[in-house]
This record gives structure tokens, C-alpha cells and sequence, in this order.
């Protein structure tokens, strides 16, 4: 069980706050670390074989891992690359429909271009649980209503619940026919930055808590918030240990 680590987090934050603006060579330094780290934990997480080493070596250096499959350096290179468009985004206070199709294409173009930055025109099951991803004609109109209500969430929610539910509501919408955690990891710590968080990394390590924890908060058909807080208590554990890293990151520096 994890608890709500909301206090904590701002608490820590505000310690953060302290160092910035941070220098342009600090930025740069901060950015080619998470955009490793980001991208080795969230790629891991769903099976990709390279190591965080190896993911450096393949997005650095433009490397290939011998005995790994070649999916694998595509899922590091374009993950890279949605993370640098991210990063861009970052600047605004705004997250739009074409903002989230265009992460899911730099991701994915590699893999198969023609449904990169495209909605699913099929059904999927998602194995190891019940939960049954909405039907390929539903997608179009939960995606609006998705995007329509992200402005009212981010005014109504402290920016780690906002974080967490947008990550949990576009995972069950499920919209793409491959990526969708990828994309939600990316979204979710979009809004972060957006709010003056730093980058959360969830360890592949914990792999089994948090897909555990996706998973009793789609229990409910109608999740209301109540239901969402098994997720975004984990999150807010996955935020807290993230800035506690940026805190060191920043000593560092």
C-alpha cells in the first residue's frame, strides 16, 4: 500500500525551487540524463531488452546492440526522440490533441509508420486482466472528451493528481494499437514539467506494483476519484522519489 506523499513532495519542492533558474549548461546536463533514464525505464517496462547503458550507447552514439532485436533500438531512438519534442512542450501551459498524437509518431514512426500518431482501428486485450480496452469506434469521442476535460482536471487537482489521472484515463482509453504506457508515462510527466515538477522515473523494478495498481483503479467501470487513488498514491511515491533524485542531481551540479 502506498500512501499519499503530496506534502512531502511540495515540501521538497519548494527546497528546489531555490536553486532555479538553473544555468543553460545545468539544463542541458539535466535534460541528456533523464532522456536516458526516462527512456531505458519506461521502454523497460514493457519488455525492451536493452540495458540503461545500452540505451545511452544506441541514442548517444547511434550503436547497435549486438544479439538485441531491432524493435528495441527503434523503441530507444524514437522514445528519445518524443522525449525531446516533450521537452519543447514543456514551455507551454497547454496540452492538445496534437501534442499527444505527434509524441506517440516520434515513438513509434520507427516501428511502423503508418499507425504512428494514429487512433487503433482494431480491438486489443490486455493480458494479465479483465479490464476490456473501450471499442475502436468509441475511441474518436472519449478522446475528445479526454482532451476537453484536461483544463478543468489541471484547475480542479493538485498537479501530481493531475499527472497521475491523465497517465490512468488515457491508459484506459487505450487509443493506440501499441505504446499506449509509453505515451501515458510521456504525458504524465509532461504536466509535471508543465507545473515545476521534475521527470518521474517508475523503476522497472516495480513493474509488478505498478501495473497492479493501473488495474485496481479500472476495477470500476465508472472510476470516480476514489477509486483512482490506489494509482495516484503510487505516483505521487514515484514523484516523491524523483525529486528526492533531482535534489541530489542539482548538489551535484
Amino acid at each position: 500500500m502506498y500512501e499519499n506523499r503530496i506534502e512531502d513532495i511540495d515540501r521538497l519542492k519548494k527546497k528546489i525551487d531555490k536553486h532555479r533558474p538553473l544555468t543553460p549548461a545545468q539544463l542541458s546536463k539535466l535534460k541528456e540524463y533523464y532522456c536516458i533514464g526516462l527512456t531505458y525505464s519506461s521502454n523497460a517496462l514493457e519488455g525492451n531488452s536493452l540495458t540503461e547503458t545500452e540505451t545511452k550507447v544506441v541514442i548517444e552514439d547511434g550503436l547497435t546492440i549486438g544479439g538485441k532485436p531491432l524493435k528495441d533500438h527503434y523503441e530507444a531512438i524514437g522514445h528519445g526522440e518524443a522525449f525531446n519534442f516533450l521537452y519543447g512542450l514543456s514551455k507551454q501551459q497547454t496540452i492538445s490533441e496534437k501534442d499527444i498524437l505527434k509524441l506517440h509518431h516520434f515513438f513509434y514512426y520507427r516501428i511502423d509508420e503508418k499507425k504512428a500518431g494514429q487512433y487503433r482501428t482494431e480491438k486489443v486485450i490486455i493480458t494479465g486482466t479483465e479490464f476490456i480496452p473501450p471499442k475502436p469506434s468509441q475511441i474518436g469521442s472519449l478522446m475528445q472528451r479526454f482532451i476537453a476535460d484536461i483544463p478543468k482536471l489541471k484547475k480542479k487537482y493538485h498537479p501530481v493528481e493531475f499527472a497521475a489521472l491523465l497517465h490512468l484515463d488515457f491508459v484506459t482509453i487505450h487509443p493506440f494499437i501499441d505504446g499506449n504506457g509509453r505515451t501515458a508515462r510521456l504525458l504524465m510527466n509532461l504536466a509535471l514539467l508543465q507545473s515545476g515538477y521534475c521527470i518521474t522515473i517508475i523503476p522497472p523494478l516495480l513493474r509488478s506494483d505498478y501495473i497492479n495498481n493501473i488495474k485496481k483503479s479500472q476495477e470500476t467501470i465508472h472510476a470516480t476519484f476514489n477509486d483512482k487513488k490506489p494509482f495516484i498514491y503510487f505516483i505521487s511515491s514515484m514523484v516523491y522519489e524523483s525529486m528526492k533524485e533531482y535534489s541530489r542531481l542539482l548538489k551535484a551540479l
